[in-house]
Parts: structure tokens; C-alpha cells; sequence
């Protein structure tokens, strides 16, 4: 029995697809160990969203390789795709997966290591994707020259070189029509259970890597999720966070490509399961929030009023830059919207600090929306430049100590938000779902969150995982945690 052990990277999506990979290979026969034992085989789900991403991972590679010199070392997922002709390069890695094929994890290992023991000549890499001219991602509403775009930043000879290097293995499009499906039968967050409805994003975003490393729109199959859910349902899951890498697109490559109508026909007819008790949704883009919209997902008693809207800048001139399609106005809209069908509901968001030419005058107009919108969270990132994006060819690149100070005063503004909204609890009863038993300053608490996703902890009594229980917010118990008594 060879042991694995798999260490992951990045977005809720890849924490769902690491998993779905150990339960994969444990009914193959493998056996699986924490990443920092000694292993056989050592995988690492990478990420590829900015430039620390790319170095995580690569630290964790070799940290990987330092720790079994011997073992065979697997690099997983989006760094994968964005960077295959440098990995390939790389003597700490040993073997290459794409997105694509992460749910065959199994069988790849297999087949590496039948080929290993019988004396063939060995594959550096396995399945990292078509990179090809004619296989480029076709995306809606994009330019002739988007389209075009050698993303990798590669020239002809380096892709050669690439395809000499990795000679006999197995090439697949990421970009394929269908969703790669795969059900999970048990999570390692035992209180709520993430499920992938979709991966892929058509929308290319001056900044961003992903639409070319997660490939086309696909979409999950409705039927599909619901399974899934049932079966965690009777496991003891009652709290189900939808996620993938554009949930507003979901639907967009199905029959009717109305996003609107599908996504929230799914969210229907999971809160009509037996046993869910609670809905979240990922992440929603602005204009899929329309009136009709809202209403129909607030009708349903399970979704909960916790929304996370991606805005990345609060400044029109920079979010035309950044292609992302609407102006601070409409966004501003689109959150008095949820706020009218949810009240008090929690909202939370992307900034993206330091993009290509944003002025200090910019800069201020975000900081100015950001009060004016008043976040529960606030998620602020300093612009990285991804070779091959649009962003990255762009004049007028920010400074570093620019976009630290930058980040700094958003940080500071995000903390005043968070602690004033947490206080709107003081005095309320709340249903909290307990997840997990800790001692606070000497003290045993059940810590938990309520709807909004605000953290709440119960001194000890008669309680269960996944049990939810009604109590009144007296007050902070810390800076991040509300305590409150039955």
C-alpha cells in the first residue's frame, strides 16, 4: 500500500477537488498521511490566482521533495496551467496533473508508476492541458485580439520544447465542453459542505490568470448537486456553501444560457431537501442581482443573508480598466437590492489595491464607495501582475510601498466596518449551527456562526457538532467572535 500525502492551495473550488481526489484514492487503495509525515507520494493542489500563489506552491513542491527525496512528487491545479514549460523544468517535480484530470488522480498514479517499475522511458508531466493556437479559449463577448492572446507568454519554440519534454504523456483540452463531474461522499468540514456547481470563467478580466488556467464556462448538471447533497445530507450535513469559479455564470452552457433562471431553480430545490437547513452561495458577480432574482432566492427560508459580491474597485475609470462591466453605481444598486429583500443582511468583498494607474484620486473614490456600501468583510489584495494578462502590459505600474500603504488604509477601514457590524448583534437572538468545541482564555466554548456568517462561541454545555441552538449576543468575547448565552 503506497501512502499519499496532499497538501492544497488556494480557492474553496480546489479545497472541494482535493478532496474529491484523497476519497479517490483511498477507494484505490491508498493509503493517506498528513503532508508533514514521510510519504511515498506527496501531492500538492497549487494555485495560480497571483504571483504568491505561484511561489507557495512552488514551496511547497520541494518542500515536499526535501522531505522524500525518493517520493514522487505531484503538482495539481492551476500553476499547473499557467506555467507547465517552467514546471516541466523543475527536478523537485515529478509528475504533472491539469485541472482537468484531477478526479483520475488514481489512475495516472497508477500508470506513472506501472511505467516506472517496467523501465520506460518516464513522463515528466501528465495531462497539463492543450496550449495550442487553435484550442484558445473561445470567451463571450471578447475581442478577436483577447482571444489570440498567447497567455502563457510563451513562444513557438518554448511550446515545442514543452510538448519534446513531456513526450509520451496523455493531452487534454482544460477547456472542453462538459463538467468534469465527481461526488464527494464526505468532507473534512464536518459542520458544512462545499459543493462545486461550475468551473470555468468566460469573462476575462484585465488581471486575471484564471479563464485561461480553469479554461470555458461548464456547468454541473442539476441533478448531479442535488445527489450529492442528499447523500451528505443523511451523513449529518446540514450547511451547503455553493462554489465554483463564476457561480454566475452557472447555466450559461446549457440550453436556454440563462444563468439567472438556473442558478436560482438550484437553490430552489435545494432548500426543498430534507435535512439542509442552511444555503450559502459562493460568490455572486453584480448584475446577475436583478429584482427577480433576489426575490426568488429570498423566498427560499434555508439561503442565508450572507452575500459576497465581487466589486475590486470602487472607481468607474478603474473598473473600465480592469474590463469588469459595470460602473460603482450599479454595484452600489445592487447591494441596496439584497439588502431590501435580506435586511441587515452581511456583504462582503473583493479590492483589488494598486491596479495599473490608479492615481491617489482613485484610490480615494474606492476608499469613498467602500464607507458609503459599509462591507461586514472586506478582502483587500494588491495588484499582481500575471504574465500573459492584459493588466500586465499596461503603463503606469503602481509602486510596491504604493500598494502597501494603499492596502493598509483598507485594511484599517475593513477592520472599523467589521467590528461596527458584529456589534448590531449585541442584544439580538440568534440561531447559531455549533461546529467545533475550543477553550478560550481558560474556558471551553461550542464556537459556531449564525446566517450572516458572524462567529459566535457558547460556553459549554449539552452540545453536538452540527447542532444548532438559539442565544442572546451579550457582547465581544474577541475582536472576531461574539459571545452569547442560551
Amino acid at each position: 500500500m503506497k501512502s499519499v500525502a496532499l497538501h492544497n492551495l488556494g480557492c474553496k473550488v480546489n479545497s472541494y477537488e482535493i478532496e474529491v481526489m484523497q476519497q479517490n484514492l483511498q477507494k484505490s487503495g491508498y493509503k493517506i498521511v498528513d503532508f508533514n509525515q514521510k510519504s511515498d507520494i506527496y501531492i500538492i493542489n497549487t494555485c495560480s490566482v497571483t504571483n504568491m500563489a505561484d511561489r507557495k506552491s512552488r514551496q511547497m513542491l520541494h518542500r515536499a521533495k526535501k522531505q522524500n527525496p525518493d517520493a514522487i512528487v505531484v503538482a495539481v491545479g492551476c500553476y499547473v496551467q499557467a506555467d507547465a514549460f517552467g514546471i516541466a523544468q523543475d527536478d523537485a517535480i515529478d509528475l504533472l496533473v491539469g485541472n482537468n484530470l484531477k478526479k483520475n488522480i488514481s489512475e495516472i498514479l497508477d500508470r506513472f508508476m506501472e511505467e516506472k517499475e517496467d523501465g520506460s522511458e518516464e513522463s515528466r508531466a501528465d495531462a497539463v492541458g492543450d496550449r495550442s493556437e487553435e484550442n484558445q479559449v473561445c470567451a463571450e463577448d471578447c475581442s478577436a485580439e483577447e482571444i489570440q492572446t498567447d497567455y502563457e507568454g510563451h513562444n513557438v519554440e518554448e511550446r515545442n520544447f514543452l510538448r519534446k519534454t513531456l513526450n509520451n504523456t496523455t493531452i487534454v483540452d482544460v477547456k472542453k465542453a462538459d463538467f468534469e463531474d465527481a461526488q464527494m461522499e464526505q468532507t473534512a468540514e464536518h459542520a458544512r459542505a462545499y459543493i462545486k456547481i461550475q468551473d470555468g470563467c468566460n469573462r476575462f478580466c484585465s488581471y486575471c490568470i484564471i479563464p485561461y488556467t480553469r479554461g470555458r464556462v461548464r456547468s454541473r448538471q442539476p441533478e448531479s448537486v442535488l445527489q450529492e447533497i442528499c447523500g451528505l445530507v443523511k451523513e449529518g450535513y446540514r450547511e451547503f456553501v455553493l462554489t465554483g469559479i463564476h457561480i454566475s455564470s452557472y447555466g450559461l452552457d446549457f440550453e436556454e444560457k440563462n444563468p439567472k433562471k438556473y442558478l436560482s431553480e438550484l437553490i430552489r430545490d435545494i432548500n426543498a431537501i430534507e435535512g439542509v437547513e442552511r444555503i450559502r452561495i459562493g460568490s455572486f458577480e453584480p448584475m446577475i442581482l436583478t429584482d427577480d432574482f433576489v426575490a426568488e432566492i429570498a423566498s427560499c427560508e434555508k439561503m442565508c443573508p450572507h452575500f459576497h459580491i465581487s466589486l475590486q474597485s470602487g472607481c468607474d475609470a478603474t473598473l473600465k480598466r480592469m474590463n469588469r462591466r459595470y460602473s460603482a453605481e450599479e454595484y452600489f444598486g445592487k447591494a441596496e437590492l439584497l439588502r431590501k429583500y435580506f435586511p441587515s443582511c452581511a456583504i462582503t468583498t473583493d479590492v483589488i489595491v494598486g491596479f495599473p494607474g490608479e492615481t491617489e484620486e482613485e484610490f480615494m473614490q474606492t476608499k469613498a464607495f467602500l464607507e458609503k456600501v459599509n462591507f461586514f468583510e472586506m478582502h483587500i489584495f494588491k495588484y499582481s501582475r500575471r504574465r500573459g494578462t492584459k493588466a500586465d502590459a499596461m503603463p503606469d505600474q503602481i509602486q510596491e510601498e504604493i500598494k502597501t500603504e494603499r492596502s493598509n488604509i483598507l485594511l484599517a477601514l475593513e477592520q472599523q466596518q467589521s467590528k461596527a457590524y458584529r456589534a448590531t448583534f449585541i442584544g439580538r437572538r440568534v440561531k447559531v449551527l455549533l461546529e467545533e468545541e475550543k477553550e478560550i482564555g481558560g474556558k471551553t466554548y461550542w464556537l459556531g456562526h449564525t446566517g450572516e456568517y458572524v462567529k459566535v462561541a457558547v460556553p459549554a454545555g449539552d452540545f453536538m457538532k452540527n447542532m444548532s441552538v438559539v442565544v442572546s449576543v451579550e457582547g465581544f468575547l474577541q475582536e472576531d467572535i461574539m459571545l452569547g448565552r442560551e
